[in-house]
């Protein structure tokens, strides 16, 4: 049923329908189609019909939305945890309206769609999930609103919301905390060596030394899940080389290490690369470090590796640093991508290049919210 033309000056608070949702879409929206244009929704379920508030009408191409009423609500449809969570809302978890094996299934299809479109690839396997799907996000960031609140902002807005009584239901109980950009204090927290703050993890059988506002992977088992899929999908021999790019502290170049691999790490971040080499000191000359850009780093190393791991940031590897990878003829590369749509392109590269595809795993390590962390394990052309 239609409620009539909608111009782009329409209002925030105009609602449309009910209209039918269409498939999902990355990002944490789903597909509705009204006269001819595309809204993509939050806070809908594929097959669902509701009512839409438009958010945001500014493009010619889409809108933007969220899904204010259900008149026929999805099998996979449940209550939200936290009452902030819906429309208008925090910004922060895009699907905890959906059931476990509903999320679990909104991701499989995202990874296939962005692989596919992107990548030109087909991807029969499935998502797997990760426990703990509640308290679980390690790494908070807060601010404080004007009534001095801790709060979060609103989907696309600067806009805060405060947190319920409750508190986040995905922060875990001992998350550090920042609060408008300030680091709070927290019992963990040591000064590191060069007075930064740091704090100690443990992944693939090691402590690891972390800045307390560095990256580090904020699921508590996030980090051994990946390192598990990369080892197994690379299965290193001892003696062989490898290069670790976008290395960070030298998780992967540690677990690569400890299999008898010699190991080169690049990072960008100056911090980290010095808080690497602390955490690598028993390997010795084992493992090496560089620390710079490493599109330009990598152009200082070896011609020849064995193994590649790479584990860029959210923008994905990029077409120079795949073809300087594929330039060193490793006989497998992993690829640990944080976001599907990157995914795609980085793989999409590998395969005009005539790369395949041996295996891809995809883990729900970001429960409640949309996104997504893949390994994806890349071989050069055969014969």
């Amino acid at each position: 049923m239609s409620t009539g033309p909608v111009t782009r000056s329409s209002t925030r608070a105009e609602v449309i329908g009910p209209l039918t949702v269409g498939p999902v879409a990355h990002g944490g929206h789903c597909i509705v189609r009204y006269e001819g244009r595309v809204i993509f929704v939050r806070h809908a379920l594929p097959g669902e019909r509701v009512r839409v508030r438009l958010t945001d009408t500014s493009q010619d191409r889409f809108w933007r939305g969220d899904a204010v009423e259900v008149e026929e609500a999805s099998a996979q449809r449940v209550s939200p945890r936290c009452e902030v969570a819906g429309p208008g809302g925090c910004g922060g978890c895009d699907l905890q309206h959906v059931s476990a094996a509903g999320q679990l299934d909104w991701k499989t299809a995202v990874v296939r769609e962005q692989l596919q479109r992107l990548g030109g690839l087909a991807w029969d396997g499935e998502v797997e999930g990760v426990d703990p799907r509640w308290e679980w996000r390690t790494r908070m960031r807060y601010r404080r609103d004007a009534d001095g609140r801790l709060a979060m902002r609103r989907f696309r807005s600067h806009d805060l919301v405060a947190l319920p009584a409750g508190g986040c239901p995905i922060a875990a109980a001992e998350a550090i905390v920042s609060v408008d950009e300030q680091l709070q204090p927290d019992r963990r927290i040591e000064p590191g060596p060069t007075g930064v703050p740091v704090v100690t993890e443990q992944a693939a059988g090691r402590h690891w030394t972390v800045a307390a506002d560095g990256f580090w992977q904020v699921h508590p088992a996030a980090a051994d899940t990946l390192v598990g899929a990369v080892l197994d999908g690379l299965a290193a021999q001892p003696g062989e080389r490898a290069f670790d790019l976008f290395c960070g502290v030298g998780l992967f170049t540690g677990a690569l290490a400890d299999h008898g691999v010699q190991v080169w790490g690049v990072e960008y971040d100056r911090t980290a690369i010095g808080l690497a080499r602390r955490n690598l000191a028993d390997h010795g000359a084992s493992v090496r470090f560089s620390v710079g850009d490493v599109g330009r780093e990598l152009q200082r190393l070896p011609k020849r590796t064995d193994l590649i791991v790479l584990d860029p940031p959210r923008k994905g590897a990029g077409k120079k640093v795949v073809d300087q990878s594929i330039a060193r003829r490793p006989r497998a590369i992993a690829l640990v991508a944080c976001d599907p749509a990157a995914l795609g392109r980085d793989v999409g590269y590998f395969a005009a290049a005539g790369w395949q595809l041996q295996g891809l795993r995809a883990f729900d390590l970001f429960p409640q919210t949309h996104h997504i962390e893949s390994v994806a394990i890349l071989v050069p052309p055969t014969g």
